[in-house]
């Protein structure tokens, strides 16, 4: 290609990338154009390249906020992309360092959904690990899990028949106090009718132990069960189907830290 049959633009271009091996002047003369016109050209371009620089240094530095200060150059550049303005990692890491924008490191979030610390009464584990029997609606099982939403955390609360494995009555809500688990029986007292002695485990929380519980309990002739304290093995039943489902995870709130939780509201959920 005959760079002098190019605009002086090209031409202009081509003086920048060779100026360190032969003089501005030089150059000019044997390209036929303006010393003035080219640092005419080079200043404007200067001026284009910095304004472009500030712009996209905003651009980083609100997305890196949105984020919480969590995104790094991959999900950065991948942001600005969507956005359609396409740029290298390497420039969003050069420009993440030059705003000194660091990371946080994400923390593991655990909601406790037991408390055994209360002076309530404490069942004998009846069941003692049990976890087969030869009927329906001869023992269920209890536990709590929650899921995240962007009001906040939504509680599940299940009863689960050992003889099935299914969950025979559930309840949700934005609290775990002794209704969640009591609403939650109810509503399999109504599906199955199990008869008096019917054996009712879970763990030790001060849901299972509260008055309200117990005395649902006494009034069908239900018999309470709870593990031993601090074995989570005693009670290990219902935990599989919220492994199964995706559901019991205590490090729910580390994933998607930008995006939120899946669930923009409780009742979604």
């Amino acid at each position: 290609m005959c760079v002098l049959r190019e605009i002086p633009s090209v031409r202009y271009a081509f003086i920048q990338a060779h100026s360190k091996s032969y003089s501005v002047e030089s150059l000019c003369r044997v390209l036929d154009v303006s010393r003035s016109g080219f640092y005419g050209w080079l200043n404007r371009t200067s001026t284009s390249k910095a304004e472009e620089n500030q712009l996209l240094e905003e651009w980083i530095a609100e997305i890196f906020k949105v984020s919480r200060s969590t995104y790094g150059t991959r999900r950065i550049r991948k942001a600005l992309n969507e956005h359609g303005v396409r740029v290298s990692r390497r420039r969003v890491s050069r420009i993440k360092r030059k705003l000194g924008l660091v990371c946080k490191a994400q923390k593991r979030y655990k909601v406790v959904t037991t408390d055994s610390n209360h002076a309530l009464p404490i069942a004998p584990n009846l069941l003692d690990r049990q976890f087969d029997t030869e009927r329906p609606d001869n023992a269920y099982v209890g536990d709590i899990t929650y899921i995240p939403t962007k009001e906040g955390w939504l509680y599940l609360a299940v009863w689960i028949d050992l003889y099935s494995r299914a969950v025979v009555g559930w309840s949700m809500a934005d609290h775990m106090k002794a209704e969640l688990v009591t609403d939650a029986l109810r509503m399999a007292f109504f599906k199955r009718r199990p008869e008096a002695g019917l054996i009712v485990h879970s763990d030790r929380g001060s849901q299972y132990a509260s008055e309200l519980l117990r005395k649902y309990l006494d009034e069908r002739g239900y018999t309470q069960s709870m593990s031993r304290r601090g074995n989570c093995w005693d009670n290990g039943v219902p935990r599989t189907p919220y492994r199964r489902c995706f559901i019991k995870d205590e490090s729910v709130a580390s994933r998607n830290r930008v995006a939120g939780p899946g669930f923009k509201q409780r009742r979604a959920a």
